[in-house]
């Protein structure tokens, strides 16, 4: 141990208090050792530091900071040098505001479409999100703080996320869904890892010693500190015996009561505490060390603003450019429309809002771009009420434009933490409007504001289509600048685009039945499963356009990695993504016909030719093997593929890989789907021969009283006619709020009370109510209500003398 001196002179009640929050942001301070507390805020693409009153649902004003495009957007850059100068500018605004520990970036895969957080994620491909993490965290560490990598691990939806149990097979969890944080573990050294909320395999996260310690300090090798998201611990003494440092936010000292008994009693021995003690220690005394004597908010608004700029610039994707509409010509008549033209859709929703030092618009700058504007037209209602006086104004000034710049996309209520989209659309107001615009000029340039994947039925409408993504407060200009040619487009999308939500693999196990969610399709998520299925996208993963054109040539591969050319054939200079997908030809072991294993993006003047390589490294083979129960390479022959889209493959070869000569995990005629990649509608019975074992009930039993772990949704099952009651007024105050238009907030009663398990009442209220008056508040649900009542009161009385007996802290 690092502080075994500075641990020797602490109480068993000091080491308790330091394993969770001082209050929500804070971790604990012992003043008479030296023991300061640490800061930790929320972060991916922006400091979240609240100055007043703290939540973790983004409702309350945060301290102004620059506000970059959000992890989706960079992730369609493919520049881990640009994730990486993010990260450092992240980090200097960190270390201006006094935070230790930046929450982000997040990595979870992108299983499913409808995902309400996706806009926070990277990638459906664990290689690129890992190299992008990878890249954010060498950035925010390069100013001694630490950055916090999340959400460890397989959560994937954010419906149910606290009770949630994900059923997946071993081979997919450590190939998918694992393989982004061991890139990032690894590469980036992250100093924090954040456990999500999710249960694993029937464990919570955070107390799973297959996950947390077999996995993460084991094999990788991960020295660092692991902090529970907010309200996400279950069983505190699980969670500390799994090496799960730091509980937050703070349980006004409850957790730690039980911490120091069950060390009294023997449940654990008192090493175990002071090995997550020393660890805590070593991330406080490496971070602080950056923070002295730095004067708060002392940064470069405008500097940290033309890097938010350059971020988004690199990471808009041209979709669509028919008849070469785009780069719109100099003096063309511009008609712009669109509610997000005036008032942009630049980041998501819940605990990553940024409240950003500056924001541009498309109508600020538009009177600075080469062409003629005649006018702007709001053309819908945000929240998608319908107007026909809108459209009809709308058209009015499309008649007279040589082009219409039409601004779409999805709003802040649909895109948000906590809860799923309930569909892949664009809103029915938007379309309307689209197609009578298209009736009086079909020149239409549609500028697309999402997060996440969206159904186009109505593309054949438009002739150009930029999607900016959610690309942060400087990325109205750096859109205009794309449209006009200024920056010649070179963003690609780092997720496949289903012609429709029905196509995609996990469509009929999204988000799951009400007590678990089974990754039926396996490994194949996302292009893996397009790719191997046959199933036509509307964009493949990989794909973006430029004004230019690019040629490859020359392939070389070796037993260390590949070598070519790549040409500028056009007349202006651009950038292209180079993708290394990797095939094998055996047969023997299920996979997906191709995977992503390396990419290079390269910039090119007109007419230059540059030499490219990418090396093969210990993930460009492998597999896992579920009865070595390690990382295995297969000896075949596999196809090296170069190309600009997983569609689009402009360069082959083969090469023969000795492998590790391990015996065959599965029986071929048993997993016919996963042999054929033909995923979307696995057999429960087939997918429990891969599992290994039966899957477990996937509905909530409404038989037995409700407890800890059931949520308030289950109320309406509840034996206590008030608990009943009480859910029939959460529903309607539900369906009345987004009657009404009050769509975000209507959004928080599914967020913070409906999918809430019993047990965050007393995580999440900071020691306002704690267990012993929660076990009060069971009773009331499960019938007794008096009974409860009276516990519950006692058991108040009881926290409010203690408090009162108890000393200040230091």
């Amino acid at each position: 141990m690092k502080h075994k001196e500075i641990i020797n002179k602490m109480t068993l009640e000091e080491k308790a208090s330091l394993m969770s929050g001082k209050d929500f942001w804070q971790t604990q301070n012992i003043d008479r050792l030296g023991i300061n507390s640490m800061f930790l805020a929320d972060g991916p693409h922006g400091i979240r530091k609240q100055a007043e009153a703290a939540d973790h649902l983004g409702l309350n004003e945060s301290i102004p900071a620059t506000c970059f495009p959000t992890a989706a957007t960079v992730a369609n850059s493919w520049n881990p040098d640009l994730g990486e100068k993010i990260g450092d500018y992240l980090g200097r605004e960190a270390v201006a505001q006094n935070v230790n520990v930046l929450l982000g970036p997040g990595i979870n895969m992108k299983r499913d479409p409808l995902c309400g957080r996706n806009f926070e994620y990277f990638s459906e491909d664990p290689y690129h999100a890992g190299k992008l993490a990878a890249s954010y965290i060498r950035g925010i560490q390069s100013h001694g703080i630490s950055a916090c990598v999340k959400h460890f691990a397989a959560n994937n939806q954010e419906a149910r996320r606290m009770t949630i149990d994900t059923v997946v097979d071993e081979r997919t969890l450590r190939e998918i869904y694992l393989t982004a944080f061991e890139i990032a573990i690894q590469e980036g050294e992250t100093k924090t890892v954040m456990s999500s909320y999710n249960k694993l395999n029937g464990e919570y996260t955070n107390e799973n010693l297959h996950l947390m310690q077999r996995i993460l300090r084991d094999e990788w090798g991960y020295n660092g500190v692991v902090v529970t998201d907010w309200g996400g611990s279950n069983d505190r003494i699980s969670g500390l015996i799994a090496g799960n440092e730091l509980e937050m936010p703070t349980t006004a000292g409850e957790t730690n009561k039980d911490i120091v008994q069950a060390i009294k009693n023997g449940t654990i021995k008192e090493e175990v505490l002071d090995v997550c003690v020393d660890r805590l220690l070593e991330l406080m005394k490496s971070t602080e060390v950056s923070l002295q004597g730095n004067p708060q908010n002392n940064f470069d608004q405008d500097k940290h603003h033309q890097v938010a700029q350059q971020a988004a610039e690199e990471s808009i994707v041209l979709l669509k450019n028919e008849d070469h509409i785009l780069p719109l010509q100099k003096d063309v008549k511009v008609a712009t429309i669109g509610d997000f033209a005036e008032n942009p859709r630049y980041q998501g929703a819940g605990s990553s809002i940024v409240n950003p030092t500056k924001l541009d618009t498309t109508l600020e700058f538009m009177k600075d771009v080469n062409v003629q504007s005649i006018g702007y037209a709001q053309g819908f209602e945000r929240y998608g009420k319908r107007s026909k006086r809108k459209i009809k104004h709308a058209c009015q000034l499309a008649k007279n434009a040589d082009i219409v710049l039409l601004y779409m996309g999805l709003d802040e209520a649909t895109e948000a933490e906590g809860l799923d989209r309930h569909d892949m659309k664009i809103p029915e107001n938007q379309i309307e409007l689209l197609h009578a615009l298209y009736e009086v000029n079909p020149n239409i340039v549609v500028v697309l504001s999402c997060g996440s994947a969206v159904e186009m039925p109505w593309i054949d409408k438009v002739k150009g289509l930029v999607h900016g993504y959610l690309s942060g407060q400087a990325g109205a200009k750096a859109i205009l600048r794309v449209l006009t040619g200024e920056v010649n487009p070179s963003g690609k999308l780092a997720e496949t685009y289903p012609i429709r939500y029905q196509d995609t693999p996990a469509y009929n196990h999204f988000p799951g039945e009400e007590a678990s969610v089974e990754y039926r399709e396996s490994m194949y998520i996302g292009y893996r499963y397009y790719d191997t299925a046959h199933v036509d996208a509307l964009f493949p993963f990989g794909y973006g356009l430029s004004y230019t054109t690019f040629e490859y040539s020359d392939l070389q591969v070796t037993q260390q990695g590949v070598t070519f050319t790549i040409t500028n054939n056009g007349e202006v200079a651009g950038s292209e993504v180079a993708q290394l997908y990797v095939s094998c030809s055996s047969g023997e072991i299920f996979r997906p016909s191709k995977e992503l294993k390396g990419f290079s993006k390269v910039f090119l003047q007109p007419g230059e030719t540059k030499k490219v390589e990418i090396a093969f490294d210990d993930k460009t083979f492998r597999y896992f093997n579920v009865i070595t129960n390690r990382w295995e390479v297969e000896s075949a022959e596999y196809m090296i593929q170069i190309g600009a889209s997983v569609e689009d493959i402009r360069l082959k070869n083969t090469i023969h890989i000795e492998g590790s000569q391990a015996p065959q995990p599965y029986q071929k005629n048993q997993l016919p789907s996963y042999y054929s990649g033909e995923v979307n509608d696995v057999r429960q019975e087939e997918f429990e021969q891969l599992l290994g074992r039966r899957v477990p009930v996937s509905h909530w039993d409404r038989t037995r009283p409700l407890g800890y772990n059931d949520t308030i949704a289950q109320c309406q099952y509840a034996k206590g006619a008030i608990a009943r009651i009480a859910y029939h007024l959460i529903v309607f105050s539900h369906w009345f709020l987004r009657k009404i238009g009050k769509r975000s907030t209507a959004n928080l009663i599914m967020m913070s009370v409906y999918h809430m398990p019993f047990r965050g009442m007393a995580r999440m209220t900071g020691g306002v109510i704690n267990m012993s008056m929660l076990d009060g508040i069971l009773q009331m649900v499960n019938g007794q209500f008096f009974k409860g009542l009276r516990h519950f009161l006692k058991e108040r009385r009881k926290m409010r003398q203690s408090q009162k007996q108890v000393p200040k802290s230091s």
